[in-house]
């Protein structure tokens, strides 16, 4: 008997310590060898050497198109927001409140039992309008009333930064109105934009079928519709084209847009949005609300009326019953991006609420998971990228004193936002209720295009966010001159709070540097310090300037990445610029930070390869060939492997901390190195 419980105590004895055990268990290392392939040769193949274990060990779960770090810190954001709106949504919330507003609407996205019984009827009311339609004119009227409620049919309009008047907002017009994310597919002559085509038509026919049409009647009104978005599309700028911002400036009176657009009444929409008073207007793309104009005279009203019904339909897919999501997805999600299965419920929900009520949602995230030491840590950061930027500024062979002053201004003037807003965006006037999904999304969109064009005419204020504090991203707003680094993505493997130096300065600090680098990029470079588009240049820099970017441009086309297709460098320039600025930068600052200090090697590896590894880590990534087809022709990014292997060969500091040579595949001769910052 004694043995017998002496025995037992043993077990118990190792049952706890193995419980203290996992719980005590440290989180992984900021870098992890498991991650690495040691058989890859660093100067072959850099981003098969740092993630090919990782790699091999996480091929791309079904529900995704891509996976990777972002993908990876996403996930794990998403799960503190499940428990955000689930612990907000048990309390027996005050009608009217935070907690209300968020459960509310959460909980009506996942009433999948109401959402079903009611298929096309959630939003009957609204094809019945269209239905509803006589004449041109009826249909230039329901064009604002969808614009309202998120419905960008036909074109986009928003108030935003005058890029020339930087300090006031003012009504902006865009091009839009196509179901396909590019201008190109609708025209190109390669193999994939042509089954793209045949697939969409075949889509939009199914979708219709749905919502009641015959066979026949689908394919009638199918073909009515691709005429109108081809026609769109023939008659919009390009994604390079948009890239200039210089293009897209067109600044217009009403009676100049009336004149340019004669056919469309633009004083009864504006009047129809309750914008009485538009002032001057941003016409972003002339040619495009030409054409507009053109066909409200020779499109006859029952084309209308079933391109406007498509709309209406496309746009609110993901909110009827399972008929439409998944014959959304189909198309959007498994033809076009790869993805075998759609997100669990739950995830296009959150997600979904997230995004409408971001900034109430964004207050509890950082409240719990934003610790005031990690905003003091990434203070420090941007200061010394800052002090980085600024002497690489004053160093740089290609440009004349005369514009490196105004550059060091615009650099001192450049603010930065770091974790969340100092103010909170008012929801107070949001209605959300219990038992209707869709009239929660359409308020939400109402709600946020009220609360934009009520901007018009005034000041830009300049505290407010463009991303809530959740996000996993950043960003440089050129016409406030203006970096942004929301809570989301201030965590591993970004950034670390407790991790050596040469970790954060590799990942956050290039971040950081990154999006500094964006104010001097080939479109933030044409900003000023107070972000007015002006020209600060000599002629002679900005030769020198182009000069570089053309050999970066063609650096990148010349990468491939899947069969025959390359990077297309010109689209992917920014953010080329981009990625190679924040690299030097931050790789300045990690040496200036180091300096009279011991450099201690980490796991057999010194502070300048920990840097790299650092960087490449962050883009590892697993993405589909229709993914990866798709982003090659509409992602301004260049793919994760591009970004690793096309930046690091331009990067002295590269060869020297893994001891790259000639033999190596890597290796890119001294001469067509680019260095722009």
């Amino acid at each position: 008997m004694k043995n017998k419980i002496l025995y037992l105590l043993i077990i118990l004895s190792l049952i706890l310590t193995s419980c203290m055990n996992k719980k005590q268990s440290p989180p992984p290392p900021a870098i992890n060898i498991e991650n690495m392939n040691f058989d890859v040769d660093p100067g072959n193949d850099f981003f098969k050497y740092v993630n090919g274990g990782w790699i091999e060990k996480n091929p791309i779960p079904d529900e995704y198109s891509q996976y990777g770090a972002f993908i990876e810190l996403i996930d794990q954001n998403r799960e503190i927001l499940k428990n955000i709106v689930l612990e907000v949504s048990e309390k027996n919330a005050k009608e009217g409140t935070i907690s209300q507003k968020i459960g509310d609407f959460y909980s009506s996205g996942m009433d999948t039992a109401k959402i079903e019984k009611l298929g096309i009827i959630a939003i009957e009311k609204y094809l019945k309008n269209i239905e509803k339609i006589k004449t041109i004119e009826n249909v230039q009227n329901i064009i604002p009333e969808f614009h309202k409620y998120g419905i960008s049919a036909l074109f986009h309009m928003f108030a935003s930064t005058d890029d020339k008047n930087s300090d006031m907002e003012i009504a902006n017009l865009y091009q839009g109105g196509l179901g396909l994310g590019d201008v190109d597919y609708y025209s190109a002559d390669d193999s994939r934009s042509k089954e793209i085509r045949t697939e969409y038509v075949a889509h939009i026919s199914r979708m219709l079928q749905l919502a009641g049409e015959t066979k026949e009647e689908a394919i009638e009104h199918t073909s009515k519709i691709m005429v109108i978005e081809t026609r769109l599309a023939k008659h919009s700028m390009t994604r390079l084209e948009r890239r200039d911002p210089q293009k897209t400036y067109n600044k217009k009176t009403l009676k100049e847009l009336q004149d340019i657009s004669k056919d469309f009444n633009w004083t009864a929409y504006f009047k129809n949005l309750d914008i009485p008073k538009s002032g001057d207007i941003i016409v972003r793309q002339p040619e495009f609300f030409a054409e507009i104009s053109k066909m409200m005279a020779d499109v006859n009203v029952d084309d209308w009326k079933a391109y406007l019904k498509w709309n209406l339909i496309n746009h609110n897919a993901h909110y009827l019953n399972s008929d439409f999501v998944n014959t959304d997805f189909d198309f959007y999600g498994t033809f076009l991006s790869g993805q075998k299965t759609i997100k669990p419920r739950w995830k296009r929900i959150l997600s979904t609420t997230s995004g409408s009520l971001g900034e109430p949602i964004g207050k509890l995230f950082v409240q719990k998971h934003f610790p005031p030491e990690a905003k003091e840590r990434m203070e420090d950061l941007v200061a010394n990228l800052k002090s980085s930027l600024a002497n690489r500024i004053r160093k740089t062979e290609w440009m004349s004193e005369t514009t490196k002053i105004k550059a060091l201004d615009k650099l001192t003037a450049m603010t930065v936002k770091i974790g969340y807003p100092d103010k909170w965006i008012d929801y107070s006037s949001l209605k959300i209720v219990p038992d209707s999904f869709i009239t929660n999304i359409r308020n939400a969109n109402n709600f946020e295009f009220k609360r934009n064009i009520e901007k018009i005419g005034k000041p830009v204020n300049k505290e407010e966010w463009i991303m809530p504090p959740q996000t996993v991203n950043a960003g440089y707003i050129p016409t406030y001159n203006e970096i942004v680094f929301p809570a989301g993505i201030l965590q591993p493997p970004f950034f670390y709070l407790n991790a050596d130096d040469a970790v954060n300065y590799g990942a956050i600090g290039v971040v950081i540097g990154h999006e500094m680098t964006h104010g001097f990029d080939d479109q933030g470079r044409q900003y000023d310090k107070d972000g007015n588009l002006a020209d600060w240049w000599t002629d002679e820099d900005a030769a020198n300037f182009k000069e570089r970017t053309v050999v970066l441009v063609d650096h990148f086309d010349n990468f491939t990445v899947l069969d025959s297709l390359n990077v297309n460098g010109k689209l992917t320039l920014g953010e080329n610029i981009a990625d190679l600025g924040g690299m030097n930068i931050s790789y300045d600052a990690l040496i200036n930070t180091l300096a009279g200090n011991e450099m201690n090697d980490i796991d057999g590896f010194s502070p300048a390869q920990r840097f790299f590894l650092s960087y490449a880590q962050v883009w590892r990534q697993n993405i589909r060939n229709q993914e990866l087809m798709r982003r090659l022709k509409e992602d301004v990014h260049s793919p994760g492997i591009a970004r690793v292997n096309g930046a690091i060969v331009n990067m002295p500091y590269f060869y020297e901390a893994f001891d790259i040579d000639s033999t190596n595949k890597l290796f890119l001769e001294e001469s067509k190195r680019v260095k722009i910052w």
